[in-house]
């Protein structure tokens, strides 16, 4: 049997799979965020249902098991409502290399450009080059960077800030 792999925004009642996909990134890949698997491994279901009722998250879905995921940050400002950040970017490794990330990334787009997101921002580690090359090659260009902005193992890590304009 063939497997099959869908895309589709997660509600309230998807936190379960937001949960498995959301601690394996953490698990998996600890330098890549700023949140470690201490700050979510213990949030109770009301957390995690908070979180995808307030901020968009897409997640792949292989044969029904989540294989990645990515959200939205929205700014709440009114005259900043047209921004959103990109958070919480994880494919699962035997995923990498499939087009799977780039499938992520154009429906999160799409899913911004409907409810009015006009630029998309994200920050990555500087320690992450094969990221900050997917994200040039998907239009984002660095706009800035913060010096130090992770503390990992006694050493400071500095992020890169990218930014792409997206049409309604």
């Amino acid at each position: 049997m063939a497997e099959t792999t869908t895309i589709r925004l997660l509600g309230v009642d998807d936190w379960q799979s937001f949960r498995r996909i959301r601690l394996e990134a953490l698990r998996v890949e600890p330098s890549a965020f700023a949140s470690t698997i201490e700050d979510w491994e213990p949030r109770p279901e009301e957390d995690w249902r908070r979180r995808l009722a307030q901020n968009p998250v897409l997640a792949a879905f292989r044969d029904g098991e989540p294989v990645g995921v990515m959200g939205l940050a929205r700014e709440r400002s009114s005259r900043m409502a047209h921004r959103a950040v990109i958070i919480m970017v994880y494919v699962r490794a035997s995923e990498r290399g499939s087009g799977l990330a780039a499938a992520l990334l154009d429906a999160l787009m799409e899913h911004a450009r409907t409810i009015g997101i006009r630029q998309l921002e994200l920050a990555v580690s500087v320690e992450n080059p094969a990221a900050i090359r997917f994200y040039a090659r998907h239009g984002f260009s660095e706009i800035g960077r913060i010096p130090g902005a992770f503390r990992e193992a006694d050493k400071d890590v500095d992020e890169l800030l990218m930014a792409r304009r997206i049409t309604p």
